[in-house]
């Protein structure tokens, strides 16, 4: 039987615009309130893990005794898996049921999460960080797609609203919450809080989340297989280069390699009848649009946060407590603007409320793109995080709706999927090439990689940001020229 029309993604703002002003007075009580507190709190805690260990990295390098370069593996492990598996959560929800992939998920990234915090050595640390990242990618995707099926008309509006400012904020709340666990405790205890969280997420989610309907199909074997070496092949060829240069024979050829590996999988996606990712949800110009900028955008937020991070460390010499909290404004930005996203589409559209958030953004980093050593916190980089925290939040929220609201029913998990992988594939590469730009610029001016001086760690971060800042551009052209306008209603 073929599948029911899709609606096309202009009209999603619209149909948002339409219920966002009831929406913004439905209260979700009850049994709402505990569905929404069960995906919400599990989407948080599998988004905060991208970023939460990064101010505990010098700790865990110097308890583990973790090399330089393996360090970075700490971060990659989780942020390469989770992404290139990602689709195939998508899918496995689809087939099986997004609520019983989800607790799979779960009780895999809970596990995975004691054994980190119990490793004895980097290779036990590292392989539990993978499987966190596979519990992850098989969870992910459901939240979302549980979401849409235990909420529908009004109460779906403030649902995604919710979850939207969640996932806006996680990240950055990741830095912080690292920073404040780091110091009070110990790195380890990063690891153990997802504990708690897992447990009672699969344990309480049974009663409270109903199953989606679960669709005939076969699994994408060779999709998921292509997507993901080629992923983890380009990611590797960046980390690569960023250390040895791009002369380096393992890098040219993980990278040739993983190109090939990735225009297979766009191949194997066209003719395969049952994709991990039906490349007909890119038909729709607008739905397009929204998955380019939520690839481009995390590539300009996570690495100005992996930068951020180090510059507060190791320049203006703040502890991981004070380099933590340093991301507020970024925090609070987000918050503010995601929860009365809503309410601005309803008003002006969900194209100009888009446009805007991408446009704040942009003038963050461009604030940014002068740093140097003598740069404080309060005049150079307080404002351009709060700049950037509230544009991600205007990002976020109408992009989510325009893509998973317009989807037919049972392709919910595979666009989540793609949604979900597009935004941690651009995190992931966003951090690989601009350390790439930070390394080159380092060793062009003849600096120590190993012991930079202050000057040249600023020297090489404005040229990193400038990177930033083209990809920033590109997101806020993609905005203007592809997304369709929506009218207010």
């Amino acid at each position: 039987m073929p599948s029911p029309p899709e609606r096309s993604a202009t009209e999603a703002p619209a149909a948002a615009a339409e219920a966002a002003p009831k929406a913004t007075d439905v209260r979700l009580t009850g049994a709402a309130a505990m569905t929404l507190g069960v995906i919400v709190s599990c989407e948080l805690v599998l988004m905060l893990d991208a970023t939460i260990m990064n101010v505990a990295l010098p700790q865990i390098r110097g308890g583990l005794g973790f090399t330089p370069a393996g360090l970075s593996w700490v971060t990659n492990a989780f942020l390469l898996t989770y992404a290139g598996l990602m689709l195939l959560g998508g899918r496995a929800g689809d087939i099986l049921g997004h609520r019983r992939v989800f607790l799979a998920g779960m009780v895999l990234f809970t596990a995975a999460s004691l054994l980190g915090g119990l490793a004895p050595n980097p290779e036990v640390l590292i392989v539990a960080r993978a499987a966190q990242g596979l519990g992850a990618a098989l969870a992910a995707p459901s939240t979302l797609a549980l979401l849409t099926t235990n909420f529908r008309g009004e109460q779906q509006v403030k649902a995604l609203g919710v979850y939207s400012s969640v996932t806006a904020s996680a990240m950055t709340l990741g830095l912080i919450l690292g920073g404040v666990i780091t110091t009070a405790l110990s790195w380890r205890w990063v690891l153990f809080i997802n504990v708690p969280i897992g447990l009672f997420s699969v344990l309480i989610a049974p009663r409270y989340l109903a199953e989606s309907p679960r669709r005939s199909g076969r699994f994408d074997a060779a999709g998921a297989l292509t997507s993901m070496s080629g992923l983890v092949a380009v990611a590797f060829a960046l980390i690569r280069a960023a250390e040895h240069g791009w002369r380096d024979p393992a890098a040219l050829a993980a990278l040739v390699g993983g190109i090939v590996l990735l225009v297979a999988f766009v191949l194997i996606e066209s003719r395969t009848s049952q994709p991990i990712m039906p490349l007909r949800l890119f038909a729709d110009r607008t739905r397009a649009g929204a998955f380019a900028v939520l690839l481009l955008v995390p590539m300009v937020t996570m690495s100005m946060q992996f930068f951020v991070v180090q510059f507060l460390q190791q320049v203006l010499h703040h502890s991981p407590l004070q380099a933590g909290l340093a991301f507020l404004p970024m925090a609070i930005g987000m918050l503010l603007t995601a929860q009365n996203a809503s309410r601005a589409i309803a008003r002006f559209g969900g194209k100009a409320v888009a446009l805007t958030g991408v446009a704040l953004l942009t003038a963050g980093v461009a604030w940014l793109v002068p740093i140097t050593a003598t740069t404080g916190y309060a005049a150079g980089i307080a404002g351009p995080l709060l700049l950037t925290g509230a544009g991600l939040g205007l990002v976020v929220v109408p992009f989510n709706m325009a893509i998973m609201s317009t989807v037919d029913p049972a392709e919910s998990g595979a666009a989540a999927g793609v949604l979900q992988t597009a935004m941690l594939t651009g995190a992931s590469l966003g951090i690989a090439v601009l350390s790439a730009v930070y390394a080159s610029t380092i060793e062009e001016n003849g600096d120590s990689a190993t012991r930079p001086t202050v000057h040249a760690i600023a020297e090489g971060m404005g040229t990193a940001f400038t990177v930033g800042l083209a990809f920033a551009a590109a997101a806020l052209l993609i905005t203007l020229l592809v997304v369709r306008r929506t009218d207010a209603r």
